[in-house]
């Protein structure tokens, strides 16, 4: 059973089979499920991804079903799952032109639907996530693939196992999930 009370998300073979429930962080869910195909979530907001220890292509999760993870963007199934903090409070986040934080400097406290156009930045490769947590999509008006900025240095978005993705739309992660 569920538990109401506290932030959770449930993992089932398109809703059949058996099922793995978590309401924390799972690097690893292969000693769980061979293979997650969708997932059910009750409460709270997570990430998941497509590969081991976060990593891979990422998907947005709220209250609410998923059946098919070929729809949230996921290349093989569902490898791991993050679960993303309420944030309560301000949100600021310094975005890089480069890696390790060189190029032109962009401060952020509020969403943005094309970051190349309105600062005429020609890419978009590291940040450093002052307050609150943000989706960073690789199309303009917040569409398609998209990784997830918690607070901390980011030197390189390479390290968060994504490659090959421009960087142009962010939003703050203030969903009302809980």
């Amino acid at each position: 059973t569920w538990n109401s009370g506290s932030n959770s998300t449930g993992f089932y073979r398109n809703f059949q089979g058996r099922s793995y429930e978590t309401s924390s962080d799972c690097a690893d869910m292969s000693s769980y499920l061979s293979r997650c195909h969708s997932c059910r979530v009750e409460s709270g907001c997570f990430m998941v991804y497509d590969r081991t220890n976060y990593m891979g292509n990422q998907f947005f999760v709220r209250r609410g079903e998923y059946s098919d993870y070929q729809r949230m963007g996921m290349s093989d199934c569902i490898r791991s799952c993050r679960m993303i903090p309420m944030h309560r409070g301000q949100f600021k986040v310094r975005i890089y032109e480069r890696e390790n934080f060189g190029g032109q400097m962009i401060e952020l406290i509020d969403d943005c639907d094309n970051m190349l156009d309105r600062y005429h930045m020609s890419d978009c490769l590291s940040c450093n996530v002052m307050e609150g947590h943000w989706l960073m999509y690789e199309q303009p008006q917040y569409r398609g693939r998209m990784i997830y900025l918690r607070p901390g240095e980011h030197r390189s978005f390479r390290d968060l196992g994504i490659s090959g993705m421009r960087h142009v739309s962010l939003r703050r992660i203030m969903d009302p999930c809980y």
